[in-house]
Order: structure tokens, then C-alpha cells, then sequence
């Protein structure tokens, strides 16, 4: 049985850095490339950040370029989303999520999803 479980998510000031975990289970984990994705209050889900099979390769939206970092780690079949400079409207749930053999930031390509992580930014 496949699961994902993100984790790190929490409550931070504006400017403030979180990391996000997701972790892989059931899978063969570097065969998979790994998007995480958010879900605004009262919005649609949208992508925020990919990386390919081997972590050579990386996609952003562009709202956070430059914010935040996606990595993986391949031995420990775990992703990470390094988020600095957090602004108010990344307050979002955030999810992660597996596509076999992809980079992609197209939500219906992937083909295992975690159930997400809570991130709410104060002023």
C-alpha cells in the first residue's frame, strides 16, 4: 500500500521559514517524481514546486521562486519544501504527491497523494 504523510506544517510569522517533509512508503521511491501542491482557503488546489526522479531537475510557481526550495533524498525516501521569506498568502493545506518517472506540475498526472499539512502564516 502506497502512503505519503506530509509533515511540518504549523503556524509562523510572516518572513518566517518552515520545512516540509513527505514521506514514501510502498513504493519504489526514485521512480517517482514528486510535486507539492496547496489549497488556499476558498480556492483551487494549485502547484507549487516538482522535482524529477533523480533531484537534478526542479519546477516552481512563480509567486515562489526564489522563497522556496524543493529536495529529496532518495535513501531515506523523503521529500522536503524548504519555505523562507513565508508571506500571508501561502497560508494554505499542502499536499504531496508521486508520479511515476515525471517532472510535471499537472495535478491530474499524478498518481499517489499524501493528505496534507496545514500552513498558516500571522502577520
Amino acid at each position: 500500500q502506497v502512503q505519503l504523510v506530509e509533515s511540518g506544517g504549523g503556524l509562523v510569522q510572516a518572513g518566517g521559514s518552515l520545512r516540509l517533509s513527505c514521506a514514501a512508503s510502498g513504493l519504489i521511491f526514485s521512480r517517482f517524481g514528486v510535486g507539492w501542491f496547496r489549497r488556499a482557503p476558498g480556492k483551487e488546489r494549485e502547484f507549487v514546486a516538482a522535482i524529477s526522479v533523480s533531484g537534478g531537475s526542479t519546477d516552481y510557481l512563480d509567486s515562489v521562486k526564489g522563497r522556496f526550495t524543493i529536495s529529496r533524498d532518495n535513501a531515506k525516501n523523503t521529500v522536503y519544501l524548504q519555505m523562507n521569506s513565508l508571506k500571508l498568502e501561502d497560508t494554505a493545506d499542502y499536499y504531496c504527491a508521486a508520479v511515476f518517472m515525471q517532472l510535471t506540475k499537472r495535478e491530474a498526472s499524478y498518481n499517489y497523494w499524501g493528505r496534507g499539512t496545514q500552513v498558516i502564516v500571522s502577520s
